[in-house]
């Protein structure tokens, strides 16, 4: 598996505010961290990883907040033995009852896609977007926002230990050479 990304605690019926772009929170029509509690994040809620012969300085850089996240299609996965192939994956729900995850977004194309099905939003390339993830663990529910607005929600894959994670590795879909990503402003709500 190519990645590099980071990963912190999963909480109960938890928000994942990945604050991508606060110039577009004026625009939206709705918060969706309305009645949820933030949680306190410290460097313990964060692992770092990377391709098992580079070191984290070769695939990761943080410059003013600004995580910046890339693999090449030739790299090592992040660990031996593992898996994965091609595809570029920036964020998952990791964890479910009969599957390796709850959720996946991909860019494929230019658009960021739900596993690689749905568009969440098109044509992402170059551009600073607000994503917000609920997954609602009592409902089984998870519900994916672009910018305020609400994109889709489908049925989660089942129980199981879960936890977030974010930043840039291969998947299973057509990668390119380089693959990127950056976030900022990431934050944890709790209801």
């Amino acid at each position: 598996m190519k990645m590099m990304m980071s990963t912190c605690s999963y909480y109960k019926k938890v928000l994942f505010l990945l604050l991508l772009s606060s110039l577009l929170r004026q625009f939206c029509t709705a918060d969706p961290t309305d009645g949820f509690t933030q949680v306190q994040l410290t460097d313990q809620n964060f692992k770092l990883q990377q391709p098992y012969d580079k070191s984290p300085a070769e695939r990761y850089i943080n410059i003013n907040g600004v995580e910046k996240f890339w693999v090449y299609t030739n790299d090592k996965p992040f660990m031996q033995d593992s898996p994965t192939s091609t595809g570029v994956i920036i964020m998952q729900v990791f964890g479910a009852a009969t599957e390796a995850t709850t959720l996946q977004l991909r860019i494929i194309d230019g658009d960021l896609k739900y596993y690689n099905k749905n568009v969440v939003a098109a044509n992402v390339y170059n551009k600073w977007v607000r994503l917000n993830v609920i997954h609602n663990v009592g409902a089984a529910k998870v519900t994916i926002f672009i910018d305020g607005i609400q994109k889709l929600e489908m049925n989660d894959h089942g129980r199981d230990t879960h936890y977030l994670k974010y930043g840039a590795y291969a998947a299973l879909t057509g990668s390119s050479n380089y693959m990127e990503s950056r976030w900022k402003g990431i934050k944890v709500f709790n209801k």
